[in-house]
């Protein structure tokens, strides 16, 4: 499961309790947000996910770091959105892997 979705679970359990005591006071059916428990977050509208967070006082980004959205970034999002699951899943292996093997390249030339 994600950080966002077990953040999130803890962050409801300490917070208010319970599920339903959270879905009601913050206005969202609690079938959403058992779902987004159950299967994680990354499944639930974007809206949703946030009227979450602010809710529990998550702050979903990182401010510090700049966040580039040109044509080719919304093209990527878009093709992205239009997967089926086990796409998504072949996506975010690959980029990870990938993510991991820059983060190692970039080390060692700080090292030199």
């Amino acid at each position: 499961m994600d950080e966002l979705t077990l953040l999130i679970k803890q962050e409801i359990k300490k917070q208010y309790r319970s599920v339903r005591q959270f879905a009601f006071s913050v206005g969202i059916a609690q079938t959403t947000v058992v779902s987004a428990l159950k299967n994680g977050v990354s499944g639930t509208g974007f809206s949703t996910v946030m009227k979450i967070c602010k809710a529990l006082n998550i702050q979903v980004f990182d401010y510090t770091t700049p966040l580039v959205i040109n044509d080719n970034v919304i093209t990527l999002l878009k093709k992205y959105n239009a997967l089926d699951k086990l796409a998504e899943h072949t996506v975010q292996t690959v980029l990870n892997v990938e993510y991991e093997r820059c983060k190692a390249d970039a080390l060692k030339s700080t090292r030199r």
